[in-house]
């Protein structure tokens, strides 16, 4: 029996002795591809991202190595590739370059991807910054400060202006959003610092990212398929997961809910998911898990890609219907006890030995459970997982090139915009303050509050912020250099110049 890519409302993945597919109604109740490196997973990932661009959806997918990018390029009808084709019934094998977009953090493989400190919020940040609670909670403080005085917070420059003059001013904040350590805010500081260092500056900016630009559709009606070059950003692992969850805590509340659609509006597929979940407290946990179980209904499929099915905690496992096993190794006690765990998940097969066939499978084959019908898991079969259409294998330099520069998007975020936010209104506040400082009275203000017990300085007491604090040391400064001259000047003239 000849299969085609779209059958039905289905994408087909393979054939066990019957073919495999990926039911589209049901493709947003999120999946799992799990294996050991070299096992397929790339392939199996670039298998399903080609039948949901076949379908009209759009993807959203982290490319690792690169390897995925070959996606964007036509891919070429190699011997063991249309054999595998001819033998699991895909007729007719055709090759073909998909609709691609190259997105990179750091502008360089890519249009550049920004958010605005605002937009990553406080317990992103905390997680990225790895804040203890009570850093957190002064973060969560400067946050709080910046909403109600309207300053907006766009780059690392705004939060750490923001922090200094949280600094200056806490005692005065402390009575109204509670205790302000500045040993904390100093702390947060050194930790922006190495950051920054990481790269991180490249993220935090303007223009944001609109979201919808991932929601594209070609002309030709296939879904665009877009691709984070993620090589330069797996050195920062950190970075890496909290801006892919930022990503997905801003599509679950920006994109409007739509229930049970025939198609999803918006696969995502996100690689070494374990970092996600790795030392994550519990907050981030649930947080995780909350967007999981609700960004379904907005129409978004999320799948997660990770060597060790255990990478995933059950919390989030436990929403992840659609499933692909490629092979695991079991040298150690601790791994045949994830092949065991891993076997445990499917719904059984009367005829296979799950767990002995987990150690089994060849390259390109998996074990496969898809949800069916109303929902339920089918019977997990061992699959020859088919071949996809495009390149196996990178793009060259120039073919990325050429991408990038065809793209709709080139040109909207090359270029970083900047206005007028919370570092530029807090040193406007600071000049403002010292002028008014140096206004308050000229020299006989000062002779007066140093002869005359004071109440120049005093008043000045009221004076908040980096600005005051800038000014009444100026201020104590040149009160004392001129007490001290006419001292010198009266003793002098009593002494007749004589010590």
């Amino acid at each position: 029996m000849s299969q085609s890519v779209i059958q039905d409302g289905k994408i087909f993945i393979g054939a066990s002795g019957k073919p495999e597919y990926l039911d589209l109604r049901l493709a947003n109740r999120h999946g799992l591809i799990t294996g050991a490196t070299g096992t397929g997973k790339t392939v199996t990932l670039q298998v399903l991202a080609e039948g949901f661009s076949s379908a009209g959806v759009p993807v959203f997918a982290s490319d690792i190595k690169g390897d995925l990018s070959g996606i964007a390029a036509v891919g070429e009808p190699k011997d063991f590739l249309v054999k595998r084709a001819h033998d699991i019934g895909l007729e007719p094998y055709t090759n073909q370059a998909f609709p691609s977009v190259f997105w990179d953090v750091f502008g360089e493989q890519g249009h550049p991807i920004r958010a605005t400190v605002a937009d990553m919020g406080p317990l992103l940040l905390s997680r990225l910054l790895e804040l203890n609670e009570v850093q957190e909670g002064v973060l969560n403080v400067a946050f709080r400060i910046a909403a109600d005085e309207k300053m907006p917070l766009v780059d690392l420059q705004d939060l750490r202006s923001l922090l200094n003059s949280v600094g200056t001013r806490s005692k005065e904040l402390t009575t109204k959003y509670g205790n302000v350590a500045t040993t904390s805010v100093g702390s947060i500081q050194r930790r922006l610092l190495v950051l920054e260092e990481q790269g991180a500056e490249n993220f935090f900016g303007e223009p944001a990212l609109d979201i919808q630009d991932f929601l594209r559709i070609a002309p030709d009606g296939r879904g665009v398929i877009n691709l984070l070059s993620a090589d330069k950003l797996m050195q920062k692992p950190r970075l890496y997961a909290t801006f892919l969850l930022w990503m997905l805590s801003k599509l679950w509340q920006t994109l409007p809910e739509v229930g049970d659609q025939p198609k999803p509006k918006l696969v995502f597929f996100f690689d070494e998911a374990h970092l996600l979940f790795t030392e994550a407290p519990k907050a981030l946990l649930e947080r995780i898990e909350q967007i999981a179980r609700l960004i379904r209904s907005k129409g978004v499929g999320v799948y997660f890609i990770t060597q060790n099915p255990t990478d995933v905690p059950d919390t989030v496992s436990a929403q992840l219907g659609n499933r692909v096993q490629h092979a695991l190794r079991a040298f150690t006690p601790a791994e045949q006890r994830t092949v065991k765990a891993a076997a445990e998940t499917f719904r059984k097969n009367p005829e296979l030995n799950t767990e002995r066939v987990i150690l089994e499978l060849k390259v390109g084959e998996a074990l496969v459970s898809m949800l069916e019908n109303k929902g339920e898991p089918s019977i997990v079969q061992r699959t020859m997982i088919r071949p996809p259409e495009g390149r196996i294998g990178p793009v060259s330099a120039e073919e990325r090139r050429g991408v990038i520069e065809y793209s709709p998007y080139f040109g909207k975020y090359d270029e970083k915009v900047d206005r007028e936010t919370a570092h530029e209104m807090l040193g406007q506040r600071a000049e403002a303050a010292t002028q008014e400082a140096d206004a308050g009275g000229g020299m006989g203000g000062w002779l007066g509050g140093v002869l005359g017990g004071g109440k120049a300085a005093a008043g000045k007491r009221g004076q908040q912020g980096m600005g005051g604090m800038i000014g009444r040391e100026l201020q104590r400064s040149l009160a004392r250099t001129a007490a001290t001259t006419i001292k010198n000047i009266i003793v002098k003239s009593i002494t007749g110049g004589r010590r």
